[in-house]
């Protein structure tokens, strides 16, 4: 029994779920047009490999804190339904299931925060998720991020910090992922697999001879 880790955003799914949570909010009218100009910006700089993961956090967790827990719980459900579902892919689905017959370890590690990824581990049927956590006070979300973000090194550290709770060890783990910011991670597992990947990703798993896998 190994640890089968696995990225989120156009790694399970295609597609990017904190960018469609933020579509949706301003479709919605719960945010203004101006709020999804900034974070197809804060993408851009995600994808040049620059952003500040901080200052990204502090702007994007903002709106849930200016909603009630159930609002926002109504509200997504109607992402789930209007975004999510279009994005799932039956190869992702049939990998999961490749890794459950092994009778490995299922995880979600995602840098998305869990009010937008919990339900998403939840309809993939993926019990462990280690993600970007919003803090709460009294069940209600305060708009600021709790602890470290699951991003970049960050990643390993929340794994490594999940590891000790758990007493699962990285023999014969696996990681898939899409993105070069998952490097430090791809890097602390047994098994690299890469998934649909951006350009600097598939130039560094050709000169590594990673396997380069599709779900799309």
């Amino acid at each position: 029994m190994a640890l089968a880790l696995f990225d989120l955003d156009h790694t399970l799914i295609n597609g990017d779920s904190d960018l469609a949570w933020g579509e949706f909010m301003v479709e919605q009218g719960i945010a203004d047009a101006s709020f999804l100009d900034a974070h197809e910006a804060y993408f851009d700089q995600y994808v040049q490999g620059t952003l500040d993961i901080d200052e990204f956090l502090n702007f994007a967790l903002e709106p849930l804190g200016k909603h009630p827990r159930q609002a926002l719980d109504n509200w997504h459900q109607r992402f789930m339904q209007q975004k999510i579902e279009p994005m799932f892919q039956p190869k992702a689905e049939e990998l999961l299931n490749y890794h459950r017959q092994r009778g490995d370890v299922l995880v979600i590690i995602t840098a998305t925060n869990a009010f937008v990824t919990t339900p998403i581990a939840q309809r993939l049927n993926v019990d462990q998720l280690i993600a970007t956590t919003p803090e709460e006070v009294n069940n209600e979300y305060t708009g600021k991020p709790f602890g470290i973000p699951c991003f970049q090194a960050g990643k390993v550290k929340r794994l490594h910090a999940w590891l000790e709770q758990t007493h699962h060890s990285l023999a014969g783990s696996f990681f898939y992922s899409d993105s070069h910011n998952d490097l430090p991670l791809l890097e602390s597992v047994e098994n690299p697999v890469v998934v649909d990947p951006d350009q600097q990703l598939n130039q560094i798993a050709e000169q590594r001879g990673w396997p380069v896998i599709s779900l799309r």
